[in-house]
C-alpha cells in the first residue's frame, strides 16, 4: 500500500480545506512546489494533486503548476479538479500526470466516461466522493441521490479500473478513516482504489492496513503531514511493513 501526499491548490498555493468546505481553507504553502518537494526528500513515491479551483469552475486553471511539479521532481502523479472533458484531460495528461483524475462527470456524462476509457485505459482515475453514503459534485459543493456502491458497479461496466474513494465528512478533520465504507467499497470490487479522508495518526494507516483489503493500493492523506502529525517517510515505512510491500 502506498502513500499519497495531497497537494490541494486553490489561488495557486497549496492549501486543505475542512469537510470540502471552501469556507474552512487553511493555506500551508505559497508554492505547491515547495510542499512537493519536501514530501518527495521526505521519501514520497507518489503525489495527489487536486486543481480546487478547477474544481470549482469546471476546467482546470492549475496545470502550470502541476507541469513545474512533475518536470522539477520527476515523480509519478495523480491529478483531478475540473477535468470534464476530453480536452481537459488532454492538457492534464499534457501537463505531465500519469493518472488523470475525473469526478462524477463520469457518471453524469456516460459517453464521455466511455471515450476518456477508450483514451486513457488505466491512467484514467474516477473519484467517488462520499457524503452520507451519497456522492458529491461540482467539487463538493452538491449533493446528488446517488449511492457509492451501486455508482462504482455501474462505472465498472463502463470499463474503468481505478476509483479514489473520498470520505467528505472526515476530510481535513484529522478524526480517522471510515474503515466500514472502505470495506464496503472493496467489497466485489474488481479494479483498485485509493482511500482518502481522515487521516489524523499512523494508527490510523495501521487500521486501513489491518483490512487486508487487496484492493486498497493507497491512502491519500494531506493536513496531517502539513501539520507534521507524522512523516511521509515513516508513514511509508508502516505501510510497507504492514502490507508486505504490496
Amino acid at each position: 500500500m502506498i502513500l499519497l501526499p495531497a497537494i490541494d491548490i486553490l489561488g495557486g498555493k497549496a492549501v486543505r480545506l475542512a469537510r470540502g468546505d471552501f469556507a474552512q481553507l487553511t493555506a500551508y504553502d505559497s508554492d505547491p512546489l515547495e510542499a512537493a518537494r519536501r514530501w518527495v526528500a521526505d521519501g514520497a513515491r507518489t503525489l495527489h494533486i487536486v486543481d480546487l479551483d478547477g474544481a470549482r469552475s469546471g476546467a482546470p486553471t492549475n496545470l502550470r503548476q502541476v507541469e513545474r511539479i512533475t518536470q522539477t521532481l520527476g515523480v509519478p502523479v495523480q491529478v483531478g479538479g475540473g477535468l470534464r472533458s476530453m480536452a481537459a484531460l488532454g492538457a492534464a495528461a499534457g501537463s505531465g500526470a500519469e493518472r488523470l483524475i475525473v469526478g462524477t462527470a463520469a457518471l453524469r456524462d456516460p459517453e464521455f466516461v466511455d471515450r476518456a476509457v477508450a483514451a486513457y485505459g488505466d491512467r484514467l482515475v474516477v473519484s467517488l466522493d462520499a457524503r452520507g453514503g451519497l456522492l458529491a459534485a461540482a467539487g463538493w459543493t452538491e449533493d446528488t441521490e446517488l449511492g457509492v456502491v451501486p455508482a462504482r458497479d455501474e462505472l465498472e461496466r463502463r470499463g474503468v479500473r481505478r476509483f479514489v474513494l473520498s470520505s467528505i465528512e472526515r476530510d481535513g478533520m484529522l478524526s480517522g478513516p471510515d474503515t466500514a465504507a472502505a470495506r464496503a467499497f472493496a467489497d466485489a470490487l474488481r479494479g483498485s482504489f485509493v482511500y482518502s479522508g481522515g487521516i489524523g495518526t499512523l494508527a490510523d494507516l495501521q487500521a486501513l492496513a489491518e483490512l487486508r483489503e487487496p484492493t486498497l493500493e493507497g491512502v491519500i492523506v494531506g493536513k496531517a503531514i502539513y501539520e507534521q502529525r507524522f512523516g511521509v517517510g515513516e508513514a511509508q515505512q508502516l505501510l510497507d511493513a504492514a502490507t508486505g510491500g504490496c
